[in-house]
């Protein structure tokens, strides 16, 4: 009796150990597939959020979504945007920038970028607008723009000793203008004047092109009135500047043609700056006196 008592309980106690072994296998294929599954569904993720990024970059979404204002400028554009002696970016226009970020609650970012490479910068999202001297004169539908914050108009410059005195002076000569300028734009509307120079070339920055002048290797530069003033006052050198005008324009701020929401907010700022001396401040530092023309 016994060894069939004992026997019963052995056989109860080894299916226990099979269910337990049994139960064990099943979990621990259970718990690897949990583990598989987190892992698909975390990729899954990732992949989601890189897929959702890659979209807002294809679409040219503006980074100001993302609590950042990236402003585009050409670094080589004093005084509206360049290096500064401290290895900073700095200038008028980005001080603008800047306080305009401030003010929209938004982290201020200065990106450098090729001039000519500007529409490709701004169609792929790297950055949130062209704000650098940036004329909307002839560019008025290419882009959704702020309105005008200052006037300008193209000129040439000389050497004060060259003996040009008018346009029609510099037939034969070597004129120099920075390459997808608006004083490249304006010198392409004026077949009949450049047709007289003897060559009419590009340069990639008007940092280059004042050495040339200064070396004798160009006659004239063609360029911003605004820009031209300040690089002949930072030279000292014996400049000056044709009375005779190539084009007036105004200088605005260019975001992506349909981003209204981002533009409207900047320029809700730049009317609040005007309005509390903000603007006219910081145009008397860079250039003497206000020469901004909101709210005017």
């Amino acid at each position: 009796m016994k060894k069939r008592v004992w026997a019963m309980g052995a056989a109860v106690m080894m299916m226990g150990v099979l269910t337990a072994c049994s139960g064990g296998a099943g979990s621990k294929e259970t718990s690897a597939q949990t583990e598989e599954t987190k892992a698909e569904s975390t990729e899954a993720a990732a992949e989601s959020e890189e897929n959702g990024e890659e979209t807002k970059q294809a679409n040219g979404e503006d980074k100001a979504s993302e609590g950042t204002f990236t402003v585009g400028f050409d670094q080589d554009f004093p005084p509206m945007g360049f290096v500064g002696e401290d290895g900073e970016y700095t200038g008028f226009d980005l001080e603008l920038a800047q306080e305009t970020a401030k003010r929209l609650g938004l982290t201020y970012v200065a990106q450098p970028i090729a001039w000519d490479a500007k529409n490709m910068e701004l169609e792929s999202g790297n950055i949130d607008c062209i704000w650098n001297g940036f004329t909307m004169t002839g560019r008025e539908d290419e882009y959704t723009w702020s309105a005008p914050y200052m006037e300008n108009s193209q000129v040439v410059v000389v050497m004060e000793d060259s003996g040009i005195e008018t346009l029609a002076d510099l037939a034969g000569k070597i004129v120099e203008v920075q390459a997808d300028s608006s004083a490249e734009a304006a010198l392409k509307e004026m077949t009949d004047l450049t047709s007289t120079f003897g060559t009419l070339q590009t340069t990639p920055d008007y940092n280059t092109a004042f050495m040339d002048l200064e070396m004798g290797s160009v006659d004239a530069i063609a360029m911003d009135v605004i820009v031209a003033g300040y690089q002949m006052q930072e030279r000292e050198g014996n400049f000056k500047i044709l009375d005779e005008t190539l084009a007036s324009e105004e200088y605005a701020i260019g975001f992506k043609k349909g981003n209204t929401e981002l533009c409207e907010k900047v320029q809700k700022t730049l009317e609040e700056m005007a309005e509390d001396g903000t603007m006219a401040e910081i145009s008397k530092k860079w250039f003497g006196e206000d020469i901004t023309t909101i709210g005017k």
